[in-house]
């Protein structure tokens, strides 16, 4: 059947569940259409370009992902580093309209075939306060880049700062009428999403906008409107562009597959824990770049999974992407009919629109979260972690603050990394004691017991050459602070051991064993012994005891030689 390939979502469809699935898709389409509009503003392109993505981007993510509630479309924060990697091309022989087209079509070769090669894992390589750094910090820039619109002045280019620096030196030529209607749309979208959250605010809005300019001739008041809009269906096929163009778009369209990628991941695991189903990462790829396949071919943008419309569509009801399907076709049916109604909208109708959007992405909360758990005192391995994670997200904040979108993301993914590095190698290195028939951490339970002349130390991590001296060096640290004869090491937490860190074991026993001090190894996973004789077959000497509290017994009643 079809459904074994394609369209799995659809597999044992039951007819009762149209009516839910249809409602869904009309409540999705009501919010799609007018945010469609304005990422593609956000994008630098005709805002009719983010409504050519979405009819081609919905069908074939139905057909190719693994979720039956994400929602793809035009979204801010690809819509943004999309601007940013046309605009970081310089002057070439392309339209920017063309190569945003391109690079649609690059960013899904890139998913297609990072799904093919089973790289879904690299998302996790993004972490979660990067991620949210990196958004907030693109959300602040995006709203730098939004308010001339509410001011109608003209916008200015540059970092967050230098557009925020050039929105103050203009406002003396503020229009009163557009930043009237700007603030009104702004305000009706907001109160609407928290006082009647389940209408379509950013719909009702622009039909005001569109209202307000026809009846009070706004047009002629200075206020600017979207202007012409090409109504009917897009133009199907590839770009005019060179097959330099794709190549330069490239790093590009690998930052959007991450950004995307891990956005539309996160929703779509959240929908399918609650439904009770799985999640393919590797498939969640094939989608995505089949999706963005889609829209480049039908002269559309970027697009990728949406929190808030896949929100919107499990909070209507919708049961399979058959809820998708419908919202495709409500799209083509605007293409068709609908466009002309959108040629008098307003431009600070539209920029209120976005701001709306991207408002809720500025979580401050989490930021100070973070803060707080940095400046806690916890004990050395967690306060390390903490401070690492806001370290990473503060630097993606920042980065893009300064350096734009792109740039942002990667300093801090690479301070990710650095952090991640810098964290194993100084893994935390614990003194046990006996509580309540457990061995347990000192440091969180000081009243646990421990022997004269036994020191009993865990390490909480894989053993390796990045973190082997380190271990080395606390060890002995430990045993010169304290009158010790027996060192047990408990290496059931020790996942792994590479022959770096084997020898090194092998060297540490031999140090200790010339100042009267013997190692052991309780709770041997297997793979420590075995690289032990591997690497050092004069290691053999080393005691390995099945449990902690045998070789503790052992070192008591000096049964270790």
């Amino acid at each position: 059947m079809l459904t074994s390939i394609v369209f799995r979502s659809l597999r044992g469809y039951r007819p009762r569940w149209i009516r839910a699935d249809v409602v869904a898709g009309l409540t999705v389409w009501a919010v799609l259409v007018p945010e469609s509009l304005a990422y593609a503003s956000i994008a630098g392109v005709s805002p009719v370009v983010g409504l050519y993505a979405a009819p081609a981007a919905l069908i074939l993510y139905a057909a190719f992902g693994s979720s039956r509630h994400l929602v793809v479309g035009p979204m801010s924060a690809t819509a943004a580093l999309s601007a940013a990697t046309v605009a970081g091309l310089g002057q070439r022989d392309a339209d920017p309209a063309q190569l945003t087209v391109a690079l649609a079509l690059v960013t899904g070769v890139v998913a297609v075939l990072a799904g093919l090669l089973r790289l879904g894992f690299l998302a996790g390589f993004i972490s979660e306060p990067v991620l949210k750094g990196f958004i907030v910090g693109l959300a602040l820039t995006i709203i730098a880049g939004q308010l001339p619109k509410l001011f109608g002045v003209e916008g200015g280019e540059g970092n967050f700062f230098e557009k925020l620096w050039h929105l103050v030196t203009e406002l003396g030529e503020t229009n009163g009428w557009t930043l009237g209607v700007g603030l009104a749309s702004l305000a009706v979208v907001l109160a609407m999403q928290r006082y009647v959250p389940l209408l379509p605010a950013s719909l009702v809005a622009v039909a005001a906008g569109v209202v307000a300019v026809v009846v009070l001739g706004l047009e002629d008041k200075g206020v600017e409107v979207v202007g012409n809009i090409d109504g009917g269906l897009p133009a199907f096929g590839l770009p005019d562009v060179g097959a330099s163009d794709y190549l330069a778009l490239v790093a590009g369209a690998v930052g959007i597959t991450l950004v995307g990628f891990a956005e539309g991941l996160g929703a779509a695991k959240t929908y399918a824990s609650r439904a009770g189903y799985d999640i393919t990462p590797d498939r969640e790829l094939i989608g995505l770049g089949a999706a963005n396949l889609g829209a480049g071919l039908s002269s559309g943008m970027v697009v990728n999974g949406s929190l808030s419309k896949t929100a919107v569509n499990g909070g209507a009801g919708a049961r399979t992407q058959v809820s998708g399907l419908v919202v495709a076709g409500l799209t083509v049916v605007t293409l068709l009919f609908l466009t002309g109604l959108f040629e008098q909208l307003p431009e600070a109708t539209l920029g209120a629109v976005v701001i709306a959007a991207v408002i809720e992405l500025v979580d401050v909360r989490s930021l100070t979260g973070l803060y707080r758990v940095w400046t806690r005192r916890l004990g050395s391995i967690y306060g390390i972690a903490a401070r690492a994670d806001f370290t990473a997200a503060i630097a993606a904040l920042v980065g893009v603050l300064l350096f734009d979108t792109l740039p942002g993301l990667f300093i801090g993914i690479a301070v990710s990394m650095l952090l991640l590095l810098y964290r194993t190698s100084r893994p935390n290195l614990a003194v046990l004691g006996r509580s309540g028939g457990v061995w347990a951490d000192r440091a969180r339970h000081p009243d646990a017991s421990t022997e004269p002349g036994i020191v009993v130390v865990r390490v909480e991590s894989g053993l390796f050459f990045a973190n082997a001296d380190r271990v080395r060096e606390q060890v002995r640290a430990l045993v010169a602070r304290h009158p010790v004869r027996v060192v047990v090491l408990d290496a059931e937490t020790v996942p792994f051991v590479d022959v770096t860190a084997a020898r090194m074991l092998a060297d540490l026993s031999r140090d200790l064993s010339r100042d009267g001090v013997t190692l052991v190894i309780a709770r041997d996973v297997g793979q420590v012994r075995d690289l032990l004789h591997q690497a050092d077959p004069g290691s053999g000497t080393t005691q390995v005891f099945r449990t902690v509290g045998d070789a503790v017994d052992a070192a008591r009643e000096h049964r270790i030689s």
